[in-house]
């Protein structure tokens, strides 16, 4: 099955709560991985205008499309959210797999793999999720605190046509008023929820957009877009960009000659088709100062992955899209160059290989947000976001930075630089506007900002202590002092340009930081080919319904939380089938042996799984945990729809429950009674009654057409079925089988 299904909010809901309050976990990750700040730090910024309590969030892609993913990126410290990527092309067969993070990181996704209409309640259902979880205090009286600040940011692609169509134009437009949605989904909280049905729940879930373009599209038609975008839709917007723009000889030499990536080929037809570098100098400032007369922002992002040769058998399509280390690198020289032309124009964020490890140096290049999405997919998963931040923290700490404009100025060294360039653009920018101005007012401003503002923030560089928006806070009281003493016109200028001056100190900083940090990137092993080369280790041996390893890696590397762990009884039985006739006593059959050898099993829930194949990447064993481990559906509907060779379905009704399973490609159906020491058992040519305790026949029957024949009934499918249905309820582990029945 490779059709996503979501789930309805009350459920996901009681799986959290039910789970956090036994387990400690939500969507099984663990308390102790939930992010709640940095004590004594002020990790927030500001994107579009609006406030975020961190930097950091996923990547438009697996793991911000259903509202368990939103929340579980939220829960690490995400508090930007780009959504996936939405068109008006919204039933699309992608090839499946479709990620393979064998060691750098392949895919053939394209955008969201549901309707519009359930991409919509996913992100407004998400947004309610979290505000639950403020106000229901499940993780504590402090929680989020004052942490808790977040961005949704919407993703849209991949041409005008589709993007103006009447569909995509109502989707945004719902996720600027969401009113109606939020009221529908308010209705679905009855029970124990029915006390959060009031909450102030957000009804603007997003007034900013990350334009994805697909690879190829011309200047024109992104520029067409994005005006569009500003103009009839009035969002902020944020200009994704390719790695193509750095060149195909330049990124050649990157991933040959610097980082050793000698399999990786890139096509002529990429980089002849995608925004040339020379056209996006072009239409980006005329998009900035259309967005500056909207009243709207215009930011860029770096960048999308890039299309490389498939050199592998994975994946069955001739190119893929290459992420992971050698984008990082790839990625950084592109800002770099980028910067050399247009320097702090346009507001940037950052996507490519982004971890834990250099999360600080990319909030250091003056990057927000900072999104991540191939780290998410090794083993761990979303566990491993909190260690972006922690680091971050650490970094922060080591240079005396208590908030991030002060890190981003301390943590390359270029600080005084910074002071230096800013202090020298206030004096220019006032000689320039004031030629004609009074010589002695200027040389008075120039001592005065010589003064009164590089020396204090020379000062504040060299020594620990306040921060740098309580030094330009200083700065600007003492020139409120010092304003009578110059014409207005000048004071009126040089009043913005106090005003202005720890962004502009920011901005500074960032540009000096760039090549300093973009060379260490570019020079550090741990992105070159030697240090990516290995592969996760097969063992050799083959998965199969029950036991494996159980090394629990397929749980955390599924972005959409459809592996699972349940706990069953050790089985160890020598079984035997029956040969059922029209008349006389059951007779007995050789069997086999029944073996469970661990009680620690794995599951995986079919209607949140996409077949990506991720699992199976780092699974030790060959097969697939999402094909070979048993495969529960939500419904009887979706179970009979996509059970293909592996699927289950189980329904509780107080002790009892009834089982429908298809094992190597037949259908079988169990019902227990354990209050009348009952199964009933079928498996579509027969049925037969069983007493629970001794396994003994009952009773039975035959389909008619086979009524005057002998029959031989496996009972090896029953065993595997009873272990299924007794075992997938127990409270030991919650999950989305069993958690309705909790």
């Amino acid at each position: 099955m490779s059709e996503l299904l979501p789930i309805p909010l009350p459920l996901l809901l009681r799986r959290a709560f039910i789970e956090y309050e036994r387990e400690g976990k939500i969507f099984d990750l663990p308390k102790a991985r939930i992010f709640r700040g940095l004590p004594g730090l002020d990790t927030s910024v500001r994107f579009h205008g609006h406030a975020a309590s961190t930097p950091l969030g996923p990547a438009a892609g697996p793991h911000d499309q259903l509202v368990q993913n939103i929340v579980l990126s939220w829960l690490g410290g995400s508090r930007i959210i780009e959504l996936k990527t939405v068109q008006i092309l919204d039933e699309l067969k992608i090839p499946r797999p479709c990620i393979d993070i064998i060691n750098v990181g392949y895919n053939v996704e394209w955008s969201q793999e549901l309707r519009l209409e359930q991409s919509l309640r996913e992100y407004v259902g998400a947004a309610m999720f979290i505000e639950i979880l403020k106000a229901s205090k499940l993780l504590g009286e402090d929680f989020p605190g004052d942490w808790g600040d977040t961005i949704f940011d919407m993703s849209v692609g991949y041409d005008l046509e589709g993007i103006s169509s009447p569909r995509v134009r109502a989707w945004m437009e719902s996720m600027k008023d969401a009113t109606a949605i939020v009221n529908e989904l308010r209705a679905t909280l009855t029970g124990p929820w029915a006390c959060y049905r009031d909450l102030p729940f957000p009804s603007r879930i997003s007034d900013t957009l990350t334009l994805s373009t697909f690879h190829g599209c011309p200047a024109g038609e992104i520029e067409g877009i994005a005006s569009f975008l500003l103009t009839e839709m009035d969002l902020n917007v944020c200009v994704k960009l390719n790695p193509t723009l750095l060149g195909k000889d330049q990124v050649e030499h990157l991933l040959h000659d610097v980082l050793g990536y000698h399999d990786l080929l890139v096509t002529q037809e990429a980089f002849d088709k995608d925004l040339q570098f020379a056209e996006a100098l072009d239409i980006l400032p005329r998009l900035d100062r259309l967005a500056r007369s909207r009243g709207k922002r215009l930011s860029v992002k770096f960048s999308n992955t890039l299309v490389v040769k498939n050199h592998r058998t994975f994946f069955t399509d001739e190119v893929m899209y290459m992420s992971g280390a050698p984008l990082h690198v790839i990625t950084l020289n592109l800002v770099q160059k980028f910067r050399e032309y247009v320097g702090a124009m346009f507001p940037t964020s950052f996507s490519a290989g982004l971890d834990s490890n250099n999360m600080a140096d990319c909030v250091a290049m003056n990057f927000v947000p900072v999104t991540t999405c191939t780290d998410l997919l090794r083993p761990g998963g979303y566990a491993r976001l909190i260690r972006y931040m922690e680091k971050l923290g650490d970094k922060m700490n080591a240079v005396g930075a208590s908030r991030l404009p002060d890190f981003v100025v301390r943590h390359a060294g270029q600080g005084p630089a910074a002071v230096e360039r800013v202090t020298k653009e206030m004096k220019d920018s006032l000689r320039e506007q004031f030629s004609a101005a009074d010589p002695e007012d200027l040389g008075r401003v120039d001592s005065w900002v010589d003064s009164e503002v590089a020396v204090p923030l020379k000062k504040w560089i060299s020594t620990l202590g306040a921060s740098l928006n309580s030094v330009c806070h200083q700065v600007a009281g003492r020139f409120e002092e010092k304003t009578t003493m110059l014409p207005t016109s000048v004071s009126s200028v040089l009043r913005r340009a106090v005003a202005g001056l720890e962004q502009a100190l920011v901005d500074a900083a960032g540009l000096l930081n760039t090549p300093i940090l973009v060379k260490q990137a570019t020079e550090n092993p741990r992105f070159a080919w030697e240090h990516n080369k290995g592969v996760p280790r097969k063992i050799g041996s083959k998965l199969w319904l029950y036991d494996c390893i159980n090394c629990d890696k397929c749980v955390p590397v599924c972005p959409n939380v459809a592996n699972f762990v349940y706990e069953t009884q050790s089985v160890d039985v020598i079984y035997e089938n029956y040969e059922l006739t029209p008349d006389g006593p059951p007779r007995l059959l050789p069997g086999g042996v029944f073996k469970v050898a661990k009680a620690h099993q794995l599951a995986n829930y079919a209607d949140a799984c996409n077949d990506c194949g991720n699992c199976d990447v780092f699974c030790p064993e060959d097969g697939g945990p999402y094909i070979e481990k048993p495969r529960f559906f939500a419904s009887l509907e979706t179970y009979r729809k996509y059970a293909g060779r592996n699927g289950f379905y189980v329904e509780f009704d107080g002790d009892q429950a009834t089982i429908y399973g298809t094992i190597a490609g037949a259908s079988y159906q169990l019902r227990l009674n354990p209050g009348d020491n009952r199964a009933w058992y079928s498996d579509g040519n027969a049925e037969v009654e069983i007493q629970l305790t001794h396994g003994a026949l009952v009773d039975w029957k035959l389909k008619p057409e086979i009524a005057e024949t002998r029959y031989d009934l496996d009972m090896r499918p029953y065993l595997q079925l009873k272990l299924l249905a007794e075992s997938i309820r127990n409270p030991h582990h919650v999950n989305f089988a069993n958690v309705a029945g909790q």
